[in-house]
C-alpha cells in the first residue's frame, strides 16, 4: 500500500511539474489610447520631388506619450508607402514603411542626424 500511495504522489508531482513548465504567463502594461494629433497649420514646402510628408503623431514611451513633429522625408526605398501608427481602442501600432522590399519599422529615435527628413524649410529633422 505504501509503495501506491508513493506512486500516486511521484505521478502527481510530475504532472503538476509538466503542467507549470507549459503555463504561459505575459505580463503588459496599457496606457490607453494617445491624444488626439495635432493640428497643422501651413505644410511647409516640399523640398523635393522624392519626399513625402508624414503627419505628426503620438507615440508611446513608458507610460506616457510623446509626440513627433509631422517632417518630410525620403522613403527608405522607392515604391515604399507609409502606414501610420495607430491605435485600435485596445493596442497601439507603431508606423512603419511597406512596400515591394519588405517592412521597416520607424524608429523616431534615430530620425535625427540621418539626413532623411526635413522638417519647416530648413534642414531639421523631425524632433520628440
Amino acid at each position: 500500500m505504501k509503495t501506491f500511495m508513493k506512486a500516486i504522489l511521484l505521478a502527481a508531482m510530475l504532472l503538476a511539474t509538466v503542467s507549470a513548465i507549459e503555463a504561459q504567463v505575459s505580463i503588459g502594461i496599457r496606457i490607453g489610447p494617445p491624444p488626439p494629433p495635432r493640428m497643422v497649420g501651413v505644410l511647409p514646402a516640399r523640398p523635393g520631388a522624392e519626399f513625402v510628408w508624414v503627419e505628426g503623431y503620438w507615440y508611446p514611451v513608458g507610460m506616457h506619450y510623446n509626440w513627433h513633429e509631422g517632417y518630410w522625408t525620403r522613403p527608405p526605398y522607392v515604391g515604399a508607402l507609409w502606414v501610420a501608427p495607430h491605435h485600435d481602442g485596445r493596442q497601439f501600432f507603431a508606423g512603419y514603411w511597406a512596400g515591394g522590399r519588405g517592412r521597416i519599422e520607424q524608429n523616431h529615435r534615430s530620425d535625427r542626424g540621418h539626413d532623411r527628413g526635413f522638417r519647416d524649410h530648413g534642414r531639421g529633422h523631425g524632433r520628440k
